[in-house]
């Protein structure tokens, strides 16, 4: 009997297939053209999202687009220096160019983002709804619906970035431990309504928030005790909204006019591996949380940005597979510690009167500094370090601060302006290290310029910066500066 051949054996037409054209996707669509890698995403939509959905970037995520040079065209929007933790207020103010929360509709995000990924050269294709994924060992096959009939694309790797109720995961079945939601919030954004605006207001029977801006209400509404009701992907109706609404408050907000409605809860689940072969999960697809405080679309944001230069390092054939693995234990146990403050604060927003006791005393908590400034910075993801083999130095793993450099004819550049390129970077602080960064020319971009001896880098000291701005190695003397290089960027070239 003859054998079929593998339909996953086909050349690739392109490196890497996105699928899911949302803020994470684009993201990495854009991170991966930057680093030469040849990039088709497809998504089921027509185009971004046209609802309000998250509207909150935090200080971790205006930094990376800080780095790739995209702040200028988005504007200056609105800054709120207070977040919340579970309903409680925080004070989210860091040192830092971006402190606080910028509030930008989840559209606005998406345009933005899209711009920039085909302005890069990536082929995004619209109204392509993914129905199966057959991994091979050397490509993944991508099958498609569309308006003129199935295609399919084949890809040397595949990464999934369709959200919580992801395709790619369906289809995959990769283990996703965790569990469902037990709690739920329903929510809608109304015009035509003239009720009180609410932070997080816990009445007797239920949680009621209410915001209004430009005549648009957003309100959100739990009922305790109330159960998660099985919707099957459905949104709820504007009747179902208005009677748990009426129940908790005792305010009639019938008459209003929805134009978004959704359903959200408790879930709390993880994808054992980011990683399947050439298979990778990003954002929601590897993960399901509530989205409190906007954390769900940053650590998103921020899955594809550690991402994306692996992912191309290793298409261009520079990085190895302990490159690739680096994202899933960087990310994981990233997404491990927000979903644990997120089921915290879902506990203390969401239950009912018994938790009081513990809202007031994490609200005497918050009123210390350091527990204060803590919580602030894992929520920002200013806080966020990877475990980096080296001296201990506190900088290595962190992000590399915003700081002005200046160049030996005067003029200054910041530091994130050089970070721009998507290539690694060596800070060399007065040493002189052209030999030693010479055999990774073109992956790693010596600066010249240096910190100010008052600045937030050491004067003395030289620093190795990963494309997605956390510091890779520190020292006064090149001592292991070629293992680092060759840790994050691949082996030297054979002849320079």
């Amino acid at each position: 009997m003859t054998r079929s051949p593998d339909p996953a054996a086909a050349p690739a037409d392109t490196d890497v297939a996105v699928v899911g054209g949302g803020p994470a996707g684009l993201l990495l669509a854009a991170e991966l053209r930057l680093g030469g890698a040849r990039v088709t995403v497809l998504d089921e939509r027509d185009g971004p999202t046209t609802e309000s959905r998250a509207t909150t970037l935090h200080a971790r995520t205006m930094e990376i687009l800080d780095a790739r040079g995209l702040l200028e065209e988005l504007g200056t929007p609105p800054n709120e220096p207070r977040g919340h933790f579970g309903g409680l207020p925080l004070d989210l103010t860091l040192p830092g160019p971006h402190p606080g929360q910028w509030k930008v509709p989840q559209g606005r995000t998406e345009q933005l983002l899209q711009d920039r990924a085909v302005a890069l050269g990536a082929d995004l294709r619209r109204h392509h709804r993914v129905t199966a994924v057959r991994p091979g060992p050397d490509t993944v096959r991508v099958d498609a619906e569309t308006p003129d009939g199935p295609v399919s694309v084949t890809a040397r790797w595949l990464v999934a970035c369709d959200g919580e109720d992801s395709t790619v995961r369906r289809l995959t079945d990769p283990d996703f431990p965790g569990r469902d939601a037990e709690h739920e919030l329903l929510r809608a954004d109304v015009t035509g309504l003239d009720i009180p605006d609410r932070r997080f207001q816990r009445l007797p029977r239920g949680l009621a928030i209410a915001a209004t801006r430009a005549g648009l209400t957003r309100v959100m509404v739990h009922r305790f005790g109330r159960p998660v009701a099985d919707r099957d992907g459905k949104d709820p109706a504007f009747t179902e909204v208005a009677e748990v609404w009426r129940s908790v408050t005792g305010e009639d907000i019938s008459g209003g006019e929805p134009h978004w409605l959704n359903a959200f809860g408790d879930a709390h689940r993880q994808l054992a591996a980011y990683r399947h072969g050439r298979v990778l999960f990003a954002g929601d697809a590897a993960h399901r949380q509530m989205p409190s405080g906007g954390q769900a679309l940053n650590l998103a944001l921020q899955d594809a940005f550690n991402l994306g230069w692996k992912l191309a390092a290793a298409v261009r054939g520079d990085a190895g597979e302990d490159l690739l693995d680096s994202y899933h234990e960087e990310r994981h146990r990233v997404g491990r510690q927000v979903l644990a403050n997120i089921d915290a604060q879902g506990a203390l927003l969401l239950g009912d009167p018994g938790t009081e006791p513990f809202r007031a005393l994490l609200a005497e908590l918050l009123r210390r500094e350091p527990v204060r400034a803590h919580l602030a910075g894992v929520i920002s993801g200013t806080a966020l370090a990877y475990r980096t083999a080296g001296t201990g130095h506190p900088l290595l793993g962190a992000r590399l601060p915003d700081t002005a450099l200046h160049r030996p004819d005067g003029t200054a550049v910041r530091s994130a302006e050089l970070l721009r390129t998507g290539r690694g970077l060596l800070l060399p602080a007065g040493l002189d290290l052209r030999e030693a960064v010479r055999p990774w020319a073109g992956r790693v971009d010596l600066a010249d310029a240096a910190p100010a001896a008052d600045g937030p880098l050491p004067a003395r000291e030289a620093l190795l910066v990963r494309p997605d701005g956390h510091v890779a190695w520190a020292g006064e003397h090149p001592d292991g500066l070629a293992e680092a290089l060759g840790r994050w960027f691949g082996p030297p070239a054979a002849h320079h």
